[in-house]
Parts: C-alpha cells; structure tokens; sequence
C-alpha cells in the first residue's frame, strides 16, 4: 500500500511538472510590440507644456509617474516578457526614446525612418518577430493609453492570449463598454459568441471614427470602444495584411531576407521613402471583420490620450495632480467646441441605413 502511494506521488509530480513545462513552452511563443513611433500633433501644444520641447506624447510624463511609453512597458510586462518585447519607434525620435529604452537589445528596436502610419509599424515590426518565431502569438499596445487598472487589463489579455493560441486564425480585439458616444474612437459591433470563449465575440462590423449621431446610435445598440489593443498569432495578421493590402504587404516581405543583416536599415530607409501613410484600422480592420474577434473588457476604464480633452478626463479619472496640471492647462491646449452639421447628420443616416 505505501509502495503505491509513493508510485501515485511520484505520477502526480512529474504530471505537475509536465503542465508547467507546456505552459512555459506555450509563454515562450507569446511576443509583445509596443507601438511608439507617432508624432503626437493633435497633442502637441499640451507636450510642448508639459515638457518644454517637441517630444511626442509618448516620451512625456502626461500622468505625473513616468512616460506613456514607460507606463506601456510596465503593464506590457505584467504578462509578457522582456527580452520578447519589441519597440516600433521613429528615427527622428532617438533623443527621446534612446534613455528609455537604453537597457534593451538592438534586435528587439524597431526603428523606421519616419512615421508612415500604423499599418507599416505594425508589418515592419511582424515580419521582425515571424523570422524569429514563425508560430509566435502577438500582442500590440499603443504607447498613449490611460488605464485604471493594469493588473484587470493583463489578466483580460491574458485570455486574449489563450483564445488566440487556440484559434489561429483569428484577430482577437480588446473592446470596452463606451462611456460616450465618442467620435475620435473605432467602434466595433459585436457578433455571436466565439464558441468556447465566453468573453469573445465575432465581429459584425467595423467603424472607424464615426460622426456623433452614429456614435450616439452605436453606444445605444451595444457596440464596443476598440481600443487597438490587438492580439493573434503572427500568421493571422499577416494573412489578414496581405488580404487587405498586399502591395504594402509584398514591399516588405521582399525585403525578409535582408532583415537582421548589416544591410537591413539602409534597405527599409529606401522602402520608407517610397511608402505612402497607411493607417491600419481604416485599410485593414475595417476591410475584414470576418477575420476578427473582441473581447469585451470589464473592470477597466480606458482611454486613448490623443487630445487634450481625454488627458484631462483622464487625470481625473486616476485622482492626480501631476505638477505641469498646476498652472493650469494653456489655452491652446483647451480643446474646441463640438460642431454638428447637416451634412455630418446626412452622413450618419445613410451609414445606419447601411448596417
């Protein structure tokens, strides 16, 4: 009797051992890229306040801690691991980024020549992480959102990491109950259920920055904040890339070859110079939403800091005080009135006619 105690003792152990070396293996595919290259102008006059140069918000200390990108990098890494955490930052911006980022290694900087738009940030930096792991699972965060609550956030993209590595194929979006009929946010109309997932849901539509009437019929009819927080394995968004825009998609995927060599940077600085803006929730996520999914994110409040109307929402959503708030905010940085028109109106009736 005790020989087989033991024998049941020593199952369960090696079975435990087995579950945590999956689930190590499973975590040592899972990638991070924090997008951090935008120049920050419909914020610069509040920036140039707050730090007294041209820096882009996301090397500014908005919230009184540390700088939107240093806030990212610590709630990315809450679930994520460093040494698998790419930066997509901006040449002109070395000044800035450069004592942030001091401490990680060349290969996992992402740096263009210039700012061309989120869609070739986002393909630059996949094409980096496929030649190193062609099975990785990927999450994207910009590097200028307000969250209350990091811990509730990571462990909600925790499972959009789960579902993601169980359903390859899939998008999965981080969306969140509005709290306004916001006009300066993508919306996303949530479908059925994805089966298996409780929390996430096909998608049925998609819109990008609706004017204020469809905003206030969105929010009454359920739709979700997308907060371009995204995760999939790296082969579902290059699919959906290609799909989407595959001219952008081959001028990179030529230059493969050349990435992690000596002659990588000169090859992407003469890419970027023939590359048009491309933005990659209008010419991608609005193109396919079949390919996508969302996971409704609850416990959160959430807000992107583009304007200076949400960094002050903001700053009173946390309760601080950051020291350049003070003397109070320069007028130039108040933001203007809203305006509605007819032809915003016809505009929203003939899109809700639509869908």
């Amino acid at each position: 009797m005790l020989a087989y105690k033991i024998a049941n003792q020593v199952e369960d152990t090696n079975m435990m051992q087995r579950q945590q070396n999956t689930e190590a293996d499973k975590r040592d595919r899972e990638w991070a890229v924090i997008l951090a290259g935008g120049d920050g102008t419909r914020l610069k006059s509040l920036t140039r306040h707050i730090a007294g140069d041209e820096r882009p918000k996301q090397f500014c200390s908005v919230l009184g801690h540390g700088t939107l990108l240093q806030e990212t990098q610590s709630r990315a890494a809450l679930e994520l691991a460093r040494e698998r955490t790419l930066y997509v930052v901006n040449r002109a911006h070395e000044s800035y980024y450069a004592p942030i980022l001091a401490d990680e290694t060349a290969d996992n900087l992402v740096v263009q020549p210039s700012n061309r738009g989120t869609a070739p940030a986002i393909l630059y930096s996949l094409l980096r992480i496929a030649a190193r792991d062609p099975k990785a699972v990927v999450a994207l965060f910009p590097s200028d959102h307000y969250i209350s609550d990091n811990v509730k956030f990571m462990a909600q993209v925790r499972a959009a990491l789960d579902t993601a590595r169980e359903r390859r194929d899939l998008v999965v979006l981080l969306g969140l109950e509005p709290e306004s009929p916001e006009v300066e946010y993508d919306w996303i109309k949530p479908a059925q259920p994805i089966r298996g997932h409780c929390k996430v849901f096909g998608v049925r539509r998609f819109w990008e920055k609706p004017n204020k009437m469809l905003a206030q019929v969105l929010q009454l009819r359920g739709c979700l904040w997308n907060s371009f927080v995204m995760v999939a394995s790296v082969q579902a968004l290059l699919e959906v890339i290609e799909s989407a825009i595959p001219a952008l998609y081959r001028s990179f995927v030529c230059l493969t070859p050349l990435l992690g060599s000596t002659v990588e940077a000169k090859a992407i600085d003469q890419l970027y110079g023939r590359l048009q803006e491309v933005n990659f929730s209008h010419q991608v996520l609005a193109l396919k939403p079949e390919r996508l999914a969302v996971l409704k994110v609850t416990g959160v409040r959430w807000n992107d800091l583009g304007e200076p109307k949400r960094v002050l929402a903001s700053i009173d959503m946390a309760g601080v005080q950051p020291r350049w708030a003070e003397a109070g905010v320069p007028q130039s940085a108040q933001p203007p009135p809203l305006q509605n028109s007819a032809v915003s109106i016809q505009r929203s009736a003939a899109r809700m006619a639509d869908g």
